[in-house]
């Protein structure tokens, strides 16, 4: 007896293929997550572009570790941006010969009062060439005010938190961290998670520093007269290793720390702990341009307010690359070096709430999640085969390489899985065999009103597949709403919901209908008992 091909109980052969090698991918990348390291990871060496080196990450309430809430002082990098503004607003005022007085900075703008109040006409032009989000107001007495527009302000401040989140984590990566969980919270706000990590320490100091390098020429005669009387567009900082002593510098630096490409540990000619680095194209030839100048003058490298060094220019440096020396250690070297590649923060962090969860707790909640994992499949798989006998069995079958293609995607994904993910897990054996409940309840219906065996699972499965679909289509579009809506937990619980929807999708409509056809072409049953 032979089905057409647009038939329910018709499963073409690439199909048929196509979902015993899904399983069979499922059960190898879900391997690792119960099988011991000593042999999976022979097999992930041998064959790593196929097989997964690490199990699914436990998130912190699993493993413990540390939780670090960081506010990120907005204000400070709003404060610089106005001080830049500032410094431009002053060449272009002198560019077009415009007299001031009292020129200074606001935390959202600046203000300054014209000698002659004639020079009005000229201030459009000017203020839009310094920066075309700041409006003006000039007063009759001459009193200037420039502003920044709102939208410029709401969409700087943005821009300052998305550029710190990343920032955090390039240092977070680079210091070994394994799967931290770093995302916004509140409006100036980030939350770090550190699963496994029992002191946190050394990442509060890699993310206690901004970071900031410059590069400035220094005026050594001032430097030399103990920094008592600094020339105007000069400053004094205090050099790192000697806080007492003040090298004072170009208040505008020559070169930022922008441009740098890399920087590494090493060592000087004299074998001292060095960081080497490396410009860009722009940033060398600035470079090039800068050494060829200023030949047996001093060149101060700057970070955060502290002058790390200030070498003496001896010749032209045109290979667009240094380093920086010091009494450094090769532990700060690399540290130093790991804060330059990961860039700058653009604005200071503080530690506003920190939070360490022991390992204890986090296995009390795995091992209730496993009994309770182990407690509703039981129940869920006896309850199958008390109701529907073989077919039971094979929504039971089903529901097993459900759950493993749930944890294979969870590696493979790289999702952290939290207590949260495991109740989405836990509900998701419950919801499971609901695809099978409905196929095999319409199945029965069609015996009673007296089809045959094939003409009863095929309308079985034809008539119900679309109240399966509809219930799960709903589900996963509730899931999508509660990754996007909400944060931390909910996201995890999402996360889980909605991968394990799909696989059930997935377990209902092939893996169940491949062993209930194949039974079928085999047995040729006459009645189904089911």
């Amino acid at each position: 007896m032979s089905a057409p091909n647009n038939s329910m109980v018709y499963l073409s052969p690439w199909k048929k293929w196509a979902t015993i090698i899904l399983c069979l991918l499922a059960v190898i990348y879900a391997a690792p997550n119960v099988v011991s390291p000593s042999i999976t990871k022979p097999l992930s060496e041998k064959y790593s572009k196929w097989v997964p080196v690490h199990p699914i990450n436990l998130g912190l309430d699993l493993q413990g570790g540390s939780s670090l809430l960081l506010g990120i002082d907005v204000n400070v990098a709003m404060r610089d941006r106005m001080n830049s503004m500032l410094d431009t607003l002053r060449r272009e005022l002198q560019n077009e010969r415009v007299g001031y007085i009292g020129l200074e900075a606001r935390p959202t703008g600046a203000a300054f009062t014209l000698r002659n109040p004639e020079d009005a006409s000229k201030l459009a032009a000017i203020v839009r060439n310094v920066d075309r989000e700041l409006s003006s107001n000039v007063g009759d007495d001459g009193r200037v005010t420039l502003t920044l527009s709102d939208t410029a302000q709401l969409t700087y401040r943005q821009q300052i938190v998305d550029q710190s989140i990343e920032i955090v984590r390039r240092r977070v990566d680079e210091s070994g961290t394994k799967e931290p969980i770093i995302q916004r919270s509140g409006a100036d706000r980030i939350l770090l998670q550190l699963p496994g990590v029992s002191d946190p320490q050394q990442v509060k100091r890699l993310l206690g520093q901004t970071a900031k390098m410059t590069f400035h020429l220094v005026d050594e005669a001032a430097t030399m007269s103990g920094a008592t009387n600094v020339p105007p567009g000069f400053i004094a900082l205090p050099d790192r290793d000697n806080p007492a002593m003040r090298v004072v510098v170009n208040r505008q630096p020559s070169l930022f720390g922008e441009a740098l490409v890399t920087a590494s540990a090493g060592q000087s000619q004299t074998g001292q702990a060095a960081v080497h680095f490396t410009f860009n194209s722009a940033g060398a030839r600035k470079f090039a341009q800068i050494t060829r100048e200023n030949v047996n003058q001093q060149f101060a490298i700057v970070l955060d307010g502290k002058v790390l060094t200030a070498p003496n220019i001896n010749e032209p440096i045109t290979g667009g690359s240094g380093q920086i020396t010091g009494n450094f250690t090769m532990q700060s070297a690399n540290e130093l070096a790991m804060l330059l590649r990961s860039g700058a923060l653009p604005a200071p962090l503080q530690v506003l709430e920190e939070r360490t969860v022991g390992p204890g707790l986090g296995k009390d909640a795995v091992d209730a999640g496993k009994i309770s994992g182990v407690i509703g499949f039981a129940l869920v798989v006896l309850w199958m085969f008390v109701s529907y006998g073989r077919f039971g069995i094979y929504a039971n079958i089903a529901l097993s390489f459900n759950l493993i293609m749930i944890f294979a995607l969870f590696s493979i994904l790289g999702v952290t899985l939290t207590l949260p993910g495991i109740a989405a897990i836990i509900l998701t054996i419950g919801m499971a065999v609901d695809a099978n409940v409905l196929v095999y309840e319409r199945i029965r219906e069609e015996i009673r009103l007296g089809r045959t065996p094939l003409s009863a699972v095929d309308a079985g499965y034809s008539r119900a597949m679309p109240s399966v679909i509809d219930s799960n289509l709903t589900t996963i579009i509730a899931g999508i709403i509660l990754f996007f809506l909400g944060s931390g937990p909910i996201k995890g619980f999402a996360v889980a919901l909605t991968l394990g929807i799909i696989t059930t999708l997935f377990s209902a409509i092939m893996i169940t209908r491949l062993m209930v056809l194949h039974y079928l072409r085999v047995a040729k049953p006459q009645t189904l008992n089911i």
